[in-house]
């Protein structure tokens, strides 16, 4: 990873959080035995990664979708760290169902069905295959035709004419990034990913409570877009945890003399402060519907907690946040593992994820399955593991 000016070591992070808040940030073997199961796996990741390999193969795991794209993002990371080739010979033979010589056959008519792409730029790296740098050339190319707002924000999809969702920015704005570093690309990538977020960022934010609203629709016709900002009126959990690893992402590849990479770090910023606060302080973890913790349907979601506890890490490690953030951070990262476990068969769970979500209203979102070992969930886990695993 690239260091930065002020940035804070990982470690470091670590063991102040750790002292910070006591028993609750002490993942782990402590913590698992403390809760009456199994000693927990010295590698999470592995634990989780190889326990879906053994439940799939790369023909049966699923087919192209922003979820797998999602999960083997976090499975690359654990690669990069441990250079385990089976991780990385498993990624490549999912890819490999959808790359040709020829690239990739897809029409792109939505940002869901770019995030999958993410990993083009790497695998060329890895392998120095053409194909990959051809598939995501493809992709680049459609950026130039796809639709917009008046002020320039990618639409969720072709069919949510003039709708801009937080989801939106991680499934395709990433990608756009590293695609300028790795294929000398800068001008038009640099620019155009993180104008998106600036973008997304004056519509969707409430800055009262440090929150972004799941979506906004320029046309205001959607039953949702009410008020004079048409907006929808709730704040879900994943989409800000997908637009806060968006801005994170980007920072990471976005020169130092950006100038909107400022704007970038005052996004991170806002929504760590709508995280301290919203944090429950019993288990670390985040609700499905964030400020609305009182409400008896509402739940603690575990891949929205994910999401959060890697962006606050990584905004101290880089320097964006106060080292103070690193004690919320550690207390998701606690908070996360008590949802992991490993079964009987010796295969890992994780519960409480969120399935799929649209824009709706409150009973809406509390009554999404509540799914175990989801994709959304997984992959999630993975990327704020490797965060954490030292």
């Amino acid at each position: 990873m690239p260091e930065f000016p002020g940035a804070v070591s990982r470690r470091a992070v670590l063991a102040g959080a750790a002292g910070a808040v006591g028993a609750l940030a002490l993942p782990g073997a402590a913590a698992w035995a403390a809760s009456g199961s199994a000693a927990a796996p010295k590698d999470w990741s592995r634990a989780v990664i190889d326990s879906t390999m053994k439940r799939y193969t790369p023909a049966s795991i699923g087919g192209w979708s922003y979820p797998l794209g999602l999960y083997f993002y976090g499975q690359y990371l654990c690669y990069q760290r441990t250079r385990e080739r089976k991780y990385l010979d498993y990624i490549i033979a999912w890819y490999d169902r959808f790359i040709t010589e020829d690239g990739i056959s897809n029409s792109f008519t939505s940002l869901d069905s770019m995030r999958a792409c993410q990993l083009l730029p790497l695998l060329y790296t890895e392998t120095g295959r053409a194909k990959y740098q051809k598939a995501a050339g493809q992709l680049r190319k459609r950026f130039e035709s796809y639709p917009r707002t008046s002020d320039g924000g990618m639409w969720h999809a072709l069919s949510r004419e003039h709708q801009l969702w937080g989801d939106g920015v991680y499934m395709a704005q990433p990608f756009l990034a590293l695609y300028g570093k790795v294929f000398h690309d800068p001008q038009y990538s640099f620019e155009e990913s993180a104008k998106n977020l600036d973008v997304y960022f004056s519509h969707l934010k409430e800055p009262a409570k440090g929150l972004i609203y799941h979506a906004y629709d320029e046309s205001g016709t959607q039953p949702w877009a009410t008020g004079p900002g048409k907006h929808s009126s709730y704040h879900w959990a994943r989409a800000i945890g997908w637009f806060g690893m968006a801005a994170i992402d980007i920072l990471e590849v976005l020169p130092a003399g950006h100038p909107r990479r400022a704007d970038l770090i005052g996004i991170v910023r806002f929504l760590a402060e709508g995280y301290q606060r919203y944090q429950d302080q019993a288990t670390g973890r985040w609700y499905q519907v964030v400020d609305r913790g009182g409400d008896s349907k509402n739940w603690l979601e575990t891949s929205a907690s994910s999401m959060y506890a890697f962006t606050l890490s990584r905004g101290v490690q880089r320097g964006y946040l106060p080292a103070s953030y690193g004690a919320v951070a550690q207390r998701g990262y606690a908070g996360v593992l008590q949802k992991v476990s490993v079964g009987s068969d010796g295969l890992t769970v994780l519960a409480d994820i969120c399935e799929g979500t649209n824009v709706g209203d409150l009973d809406f979102y509390y009554g999404r399955k509540r799914l175990t070992n989801d994709f959304h969930g997984l992959g999630a886990f993975l990327i704020m593991n490797e965060q954490f695993t030292t």
